[in-house]
């Protein structure tokens, strides 16, 4: 089992489940990030969580993230200070 403290919020009237990955995420290929992503949102959707799961993560002092287009901007002015403060819940996956 796996636990992650997520922050579950509605910015912009969207729902998001934020998720601090490891800065060893950076390093892997997009296809084994978007393979973690669709894992954590099976994990969020079978939890009752409502949202789109967005990992973010620390790579050489920059937030990295992997969000839908729309919500670029916003992530891109979120410090991972805010991310760390904003954690509400756990998310346990198995």
């Amino acid at each position: 089992m796996s636990k992650y403290k997520i922050a579950h919020v509605k910015e912009q009237g969207q729902q998001m489940i934020i998720i601090p990955l490891d800065s060893s995420f950076h390093h892997k290929t997009s296809d084994e990030q978007s393979g973690i992503k669709n894992a954590l949102q099976s994990c969020a959707s079978s939890a009752g969580l409502a949202g789109t799961v967005v990992p973010v993560w620390l790579h050489g002092g920059s937030m990295y993230f992997i969000a839908p287009q729309p919500w670029h901007p916003f992530f891109r002015t979120l410090s991972w200070n805010a991310v760390i403060s904003s954690l509400n819940k756990e998310l346990t996956c198995g």
